[in-house]
């Protein structure tokens, strides 16, 4: 069993025991957290797709760890102008292990 779930502002395709990285959430390690924005869930043929959530939908996970991300650096020049400029990002995260998926809506289709 799989499902599209959406947190972050992005859209991730799940399935239980998976491990996933997400934007950064507030919430305690070894806490679970309950993803109910649910697009679409699926079991071999059998698809559920929602018209923008699937009802009743639930993906159950709990927070492994926080961290950030790869540095990404910034570099910005005007060439002749003697303008440079440097900067640097890390994003932060939180890691999952997605523990159950449940629920289910009414639409089914291929």
């Amino acid at each position: 069993m799989y499902a599209v779930v959406k947190t972050g502002g992005k859209q991730y395709k799940v399935a239980a025991g998976e491990k996933l990285k997400i934007e950064q959430i507030p919430a305690d390690v070894g806490a679970e957290v309950v993803l109910d924005q649910v697009l679409m869930v699926g079991e071999g043929a059998n698809v559920s797709i929602g018209h923008p959530v699937v009802a009743g939908a639930v993906v159950k996970a709990t927070v492994i760890a926080h961290g950030r991300g790869e540095k990404v650096r910034i570099f910005k020049m005007r060439r002749r102008k003697h303008y440079q400029k440097h900067q640097g990002h890390r994003q932060g995260y939180t890691e999952l292990r997605i523990e159950s998926i449940g629920g289910s809506g009414e639409q089914h289709g291929a």
